[in-house]
């Protein structure tokens, strides 16, 4: 699992309170009666425009959209700013701070995985799901770790080892179909430590033999993880076309 990048400040989830004025309405009286005339409320005055007067000014709002733009893409949508500000302005200048910088770790750390968690459950469910009915298939061998593939076209050469480099071609797709990396797209194989890659390539490289070709189906516990990787979503099941070109042992 990776580990997750922690701000030197405490991030405090809160729920933000949107007041709503509803429009006042019209009353209605008889002719020979005076009216009242309807209250109206007043429109909010629209805030001022930021004035990035100095390059510390587009610092500290470029660090903030950062910042924001990082965690909203990790599923935090709520936060204290008066807090967030507050914290920003007693580390920087040396003030005690209400939580210490291993606590806010601990805090920071906790409230990712429990978001992560139910960001991908869809996916890891999913992927459970299928694997569950793809075991099923007569063509399809499961291995102990859970770990599913199929032979596509069988080779007659080596086998490698954990400690050798191979050369490959492969195509990568997620369940529905949509890919995510290719090789072949890019004109030419990749070469890597078998040490080096996914649980799922490791184990199953090693069941290869140069000239092969095999298809693997990897849950994410043998892939990325239940967070997210770059364009891999967490928690999601990886379908990997494998051709196996060479083998160069380790010295």
């Amino acid at each position: 699992m990776k580990k997750i990048v922690v701000a030197f400040f405490a991030l405090t989830a809160t729920s933000v309170l949107i007041a709503q004025t509803s429009p006042a309405k019209k009353v209605v009286t008889p002719a020979n009666k005076s009216t009242t005339p309807a209250t109206t409320t007043a429109k909010p005055a629209a805030p001022a425009p930021v004035a990035l007067k100095s390059s510390i000014d587009s610092v500290s709002y470029a660090l903030g959209v950062s910042l924001a733009s990082y965690y909203k893409a990790q599923g935090v949508t709520q936060l204290n700013t008066a807090l967030l500000s507050r914290a920003v302005s007693d580390f920087l200048q040396g003030k005690p701070t209400v939580i210490d910088n291993a606590a806010s770790s601990t805090i920071l750390n906790n409230y990712m995985t429990r978001l992560q968690n139910e960001k991908s459950k869809f996916n890891k469910q999913e992927g459970e799901l299928f694997l569950a009915q793809n075991k099923k298939r007569p063509e399809v061998t499961t291995t102990e770790s859970g770990l599913q593939y199929e032979v596509l076209v069988q080779g007659t050469g080596e086998q490698p080892t954990a400690a050798d480099t191979v050369t490959c071609h492969y195509r990568g797709t997620f369940l529905d179909g949509r890919g995510f990396d290719n090789s072949y797209d890019r004109g030419q194989p990749i070469s890597f430590p078998l040490s080096g890659v996914i649980r799922g390539w490791t184990e199953g490289l090693q069941l290869m033999k140069t000239g092969s070709k095999y298809r693997f189906y990897i849950p994410y516990a043998l892939g990325y993880g239940e967070f997210d990787y770059m364009s891999i979503p967490g928690g999601s099941l990886l379908i990997f076309e494998v051709e196996l070109i060479d083998i160069k042992r380790k010295q």
